[in-house]
């Protein structure tokens, strides 16, 4: 199959740090081209990947040294781009998550399909779907769909990540409690001033490894900077991949206290797949992507989260790693997605014929 990736321009695929969009654009774009596919990615320069580059923009947006960049520009121009050569392509798969690229890609929306990656319980999506209604998409948890169930979904296929990318630390469970792991970004969303008092209540020193974005950081200095003491509380940065298995693997459990719809949680199966328990509140795909009481709990409270503590460092860590390689590995994910693209094709055959 020819293939078309077009991934957001706010970071390189896959991202120097911080992105989970980004690193599920690149696994699926490698493993595809494993696959013997023809893959063309339409990314910020300084990707990398196995497959055909097409350098839509210098750089990743939020790398961009420039006093104003304009994301609505950047992305417009990539899309029109897409659209000119569209029919290089027999499938072209879009991870851009506020419909932009719908009026691009209507006249040939039947080989399209649409993963949005972020939240869509935004005002202005339904009105905007209303105009384009017939677009295959493709949620990433069930959760994900209900601010939106009257899109034309036409799977759900949950993140994957590469079987060996990650693994476990065997050796985490016998050297005692440890500590417990934050990790992603400082936003009020996030809570990490949430997973500050688990830690506390729980009596356990807190790792906290994330991305301080311009937006957040008034809030970081007032609701989590005061707490930084390097002891109890300690502020690691923002990690890179290399350094994730040591940060995760290391970790006791993983915290992630959110306060949102979060439509898929990509940090949790990566805990997962160290073998690091995780505890999460139960808000959006939590409940579809945590096996209760085996690769971790979901909790509602501070308190049931303090309680929950003891128990996640109770849980048999290989169990855990069982759970993301039943669920989570990458050859499901990219596998899944292959099916989609067929079923895509197998339905426009018709259409042809009976022009």
């Amino acid at each position: 199959m020819r293939i078309a990736q077009v991934a957001p321009l706010f970071e390189t695929v896959p991202p120097n740090a911080y992105g989970g969009t980004e690193r599920i654009i690149a696994t699926l774009c490698d493993n595809l081209v494993k696959l013997g596919h023809d893959v063309t990615l339409y990314a910020a320069a300084g990707s990398g990947t196995s497959a055909r580059l097409y350098e839509s923009r210098a750089c990743g947006l939020r790398d961009d040294s420039a006093p104003r960049v304009s994301a609505t520009a950047a992305h417009l121009a990539m899309l029109e781009d897409v659209r000119m050569q569209q029919a290089a392509f027999d499938i072209i798969h879009c991870h851009l998550s506020h419909f932009q690229h719908f009026p691009f890609f209507a006249e040939f929306a039947a080989k399209t399909l649409t993963t949005p990656h972020g939240r869509l319980d935004y005002a202005d999506l339904p009105k905007a779907l209303g105009h384009w209604p017939d677009m295959p998409m493709n949620s990433i948890s069930m959760s994900q769909r209900t601010p939106l169930a009257q899109a034309n979904w036409v799977k759900n296929i949950y993140h994957g990540l590469p079987f060996d990318l990650y693994l476990p630390n065997p050796s985490c469970a016998s050297d005692g409690p440890g500590y417990l792991a934050f990790m992603g970004r400082f936003s009020r969303d996030k809570r990490a001033d949430r997973a500050i008092a688990i830690a506390a209540a729980a009596g356990l020193p807190l790792k906290l490894a994330a991305k301080i974005d311009a937006d957040d950081r008034a809030w970081f200095r007032q609701e989590i900077e005061p707490h930084i003491d390097g002891q109890s509380v300690e502020y690691v940065g923002e990690i890179t991949e290399s350094e994730k298995p040591r940060f995760i693997g290391d970790a006791a459990a993983l915290l992630f206290p959110i306060d949102w719809p979060e439509p898929f949680g990509l940090v949790v199966i990566e805990a997962m797949a160290h073998g690091t328990p995780s505890i999460v509140w139960r808000n959006g795909a939590m409940e579809e992507i945590i096996d209760e009481g085996v690769s971790g709990f979901v909790v509602d409270t501070l308190e049931q989260a303090v309680a929950a503590v003891p128990r996640a460092l109770a849980l048999d860590r290989a169990k855990v790693r069982y759970c993301f390689e039943r669920r989570f590995d990458a050859a499901r994910m990219v596998n899944d997605y292959l099916t989609v693209y067929q079923d895509l094709l197998r339905a426009k055959q018709p259409a042809l014929a009976g022009q």
